[in-house]
C-alpha cells in the first residue's frame, strides 16, 4: 500500500470499521478477514484492535465477551446507538469531502485538457 493510500486510511479507518458492525457484530479477526474481503488488503491486524480499544472506550460498540473453542473468550463487538450517530456523521462527512475532491478532480481534468489541447494547437 502506498504512502498516500495509508495517510487517507488513517483519518477514515474508524468510519470503515463502524460501516462493517452496521452490517453484523464482529470479532477483532473476522473484522480484519471483512476489510480483506472489501479489498484493504494490507491492513494489520495490531491496526484493527487498536482501533477497537479506542472505539470501545469512546463507547460506540457494545462487547459481549462470547466463549471460544481455541483460547480465551472472544470480544464480540457490536454497533450500539452512539456507534450508529457517529456512523452517520461520518456518512455526511465522507459524501462532503468526496463531493468536493471529484470536484477539483474534474476542475483540474478539464484544466489539464484544455491546456494540452491549446499547447496542441500552439
Amino acid at each position: 500500500m502506498g504512502k498516500q493510500m495509508t495517510e487517507m486510511l488513517k483519518g477514515t479507518l474508524e468510519g470503515v470499521v463502524l460501516a462493517l458492525l452496521a452490517e453484523q457484530p464482529a470479532y477483532g479477526y473476522e473484522i480484519t478477514a471483512r476489510l480483506r474481503d472489501h479489498g484493504f488488503t494490507d491492513i494489520a491486524e495490531g491496526t484493527i484492535y487498536a482501533l477497537l480499544v479506542r472505539i470501545e472506550q469512546k463507547k460506540l460498540v457494545d462487547v459481549e465477551k462470547v466463549p471460544s473453542e481455541k483460547g480465551p473468550p472472544r470480544k464480540v463487538y457490536s454497533l450500539n446507538g452512539d456507534g450508529t450517530r457517529e456512523l452517520e456523521e461520518f456518512w455526511t462527512t465522507w459524501t462532503s469531502l468526496a463531493q468536493r475532491i471529484d470536484q477539483l478532480n474534474t476542475n483540474t481534468t478539464n484544466t489539464n485538457t484544455t491546456n494540452t489541447n491549446t499547447n496542441k494547437e500552439n
